[in-house]
């Protein structure tokens, strides 16, 4: 459950961080598939740290997906949208 709530989110961060930056270079495919992996990761680090102490498994796994997939996406974003122009 708690890589399923990390893809979620992290596909969800990432495309709304895509979305705000507006992001032409990446296709709405390629920041949900970053998105994803960025989420898991930031999941993951999340639980690495002990940053779930004080927030229910659930949350802390949104939350963390969340940051990862926006933090991932615009990262990617910049790097493509540099190569490109």
């Amino acid at each position: 459950m708690p890589l399923i709530t990390q893809l979620i989110s992290g596909a969800v961060g990432g495309n709304a961080v895509g979305a705000m930056l507006k992001q032409q270079a990446t296709s709405v495919i390629v920041r949900t598939i970053v998105g994803a992996i960025g989420g898991v990761g930031g999941g993951l680090l999340l639980q690495a740290v002990g940053g779930e102490a004080g927030l229910s498994v659930l949350v802390a796994n949104a939350l963390g997906g969340l940051i990862g997939g926006g933090v991932l996406q615009a990262i990617a974003g910049s790097l493509l949208g540099r190569k490109q122009a």
